[in-house]
């Protein structure tokens, strides 16, 4: 069954029952600090790192692996290491939604939603050159709630998520190697 498809049926189910809708679900802090070149941007924390309040906590999703990989560095189990390999190396993570009612860690049933203050975040720190999306649900709602900015190059990056599983890891580290050379590129 596809991500469609089983977003469908969750409505479905709801609708039969008469469930409550979703409950919202809320975004962690940016991880973000003056070295930033790149801001990755989710959706909305996933059920797992919900309740490990942690980034990419499940662990099948391929976000951790992806950058370790990207930079010949060997995966870091602990979270604050992890957190302190992106700031190292000018990346900057956060979510496009701050609270949004979602069925479970389907980014598709994802409705009711509130952004999180990405403008004011760009504008405190002018160092970040790229606007990275972590699959097509970020781009989506980034661009449903914010204009995008002449100055700044948009990546629409392949889903991360254990949830997207059409391409398999080689495919989207392959995909996801244009955000190496982002930050390898001189600072204009």
């Amino acid at each position: 069954m596809s991500a469609d498809q089983h977003s469908l049926q969750l409505r479905l189910d709801r609708a039969e029952s008469g469930s409550a809708p979703a409950p919202a679900k809320r975004s962690f802090p940016p991880v973000v600090d003056a070295r930033a070149r790149v801001l990755v941007l989710g959706t909305l924390p996933g059920e797992e790192s919900l309740r490990v309040q942690q980034y990419y906590a499940h662990p099948r999703n391929l976000f951790w692996p992806i950058l370790f990989a990207l930079f010949d560095a060997a995966p870091l189990a602990d979270y604050s290491a992890k957190l302190a390999f992106v700031r190292a190396r000018g990346i900057a993570l956060w979510d496009v939604c701050r609270v949004g009612e979602r069925e479970a860690s389907a980014d598709s049933t994802i409705r009711r939603e509130t952004p999180n203050a990405i403008d004011r975040l760009l504008d405190e720190h002018p160092s970040i050159r790229a606007v990275a999306f972590n699959g097509t649900g970020a781009r989506r709602l980034y661009d449903k709630h914010f204009q995008r900015r002449p100055e700044l190059t948009y990546l629409a990056m392949p889903s991360t998520s254990p949830a997207h599983a059409r391409l398999n890891f080689a495919a989207k580290l392959a995909k996801w190697t244009v955000l190496r050379e982002i930050l390898t590129e001189p600072a204009a």
